[in-house]
């Protein structure tokens, strides 16, 4: 009998949760009207309706692009942030103001905003040696796709062309734990995440963030 090693099990307790999570999402999901999220976004556009906008909390970073993503994902997110699972101090006192339809709406909106979706490559740039070893580590494709654009369910987050500075934060937040002001909770991530230095965090996040992906900022004022 062959015998498993650490990785190998922990690839196959994150593909087992990742299944899990995808039922009870597809469960709670509810439809989101995205042309009334249009009309919710205004609290958004400030920081990912202008391009390349940096956040300075909890250290210097683009905000995340998120006109095309997910909206299962939209949803998790804001309400890992209601909830506090995710500690972000501005975007958890939105979140907080937002009921389920207003998540739902929301997230329709953004999933639905680029309006000049081009088809992605089929072949994409493949990583050094050292950087799929590195993504192979955790089994990253489990759940976020062969191309990280294609995640195995809507819950998941889109990750291919995602800022590379925003997805070192993100991943160095799953690992921190006991403080109150910083940080991700998410089992399945956190248990990932600390497989890594933040050095090893750091490459894999450029890599992930160099590929060609469906993520975008729509630039757009408040002044509508």
């Amino acid at each position: 009998m062959k015998k498993l090693t650490f990785t190998t099990l922990a690839s196959m307790v994150f593909a087992l949760l990742c299944g899990l999570t995808s039922v009870a999402s597809a469960q709670d999901a509810k439809p989101g009207d995205k042309a009334a999220g249009e009309k919710k976004a205004s609290m958004c556009i400030g920081c990912h309706g202008i391009p390349l906008y940096q956040a300075s909390f909890p250290e210097i970073h683009k905000v995340p692009m998120i006109a095309g993503q997910n909206a299962k994902y939209i949803v998790n997110a804001l309400t890992a942030y209601k909830k506090g699972d995710r500690k972000h101090a501005s975007m958890r006192g939105i979140a907080t103001t937002l009921n389920e339809q207003d998540m739902a709406d929301l997230a329709a909106y953004y999933e639905t905003q680029p309006k000049d979706v081009v088809a992605l490559p089929v072949k994409f740039a493949e990583p050094s040696a050292r950087i799929a070893e590195l993504l192979k580590k955790a089994n990253c494709v489990s759940c976020h796709g062969e191309n990280y654009s294609k995640p195995i369910d809507g819950s998941y987050p889109k990750l291919a062309g995602q800022h590379a500075d925003y997805l070192y934060v993100a991943l160095k937040a799953y690992q921190t734990e006991g403080n109150p002001g910083i940080g991700r909770a998410h089992a399945v991530m956190s248990g990932m995440s600390k497989l890594y230095t933040h050095a090893e965090l750091k490459d894999m996040a450029k890599y992930i963030g160099s590929l060609d992906g469906e993520l975008k900022t729509v630039a757009q004022s408040r002044f509508r």
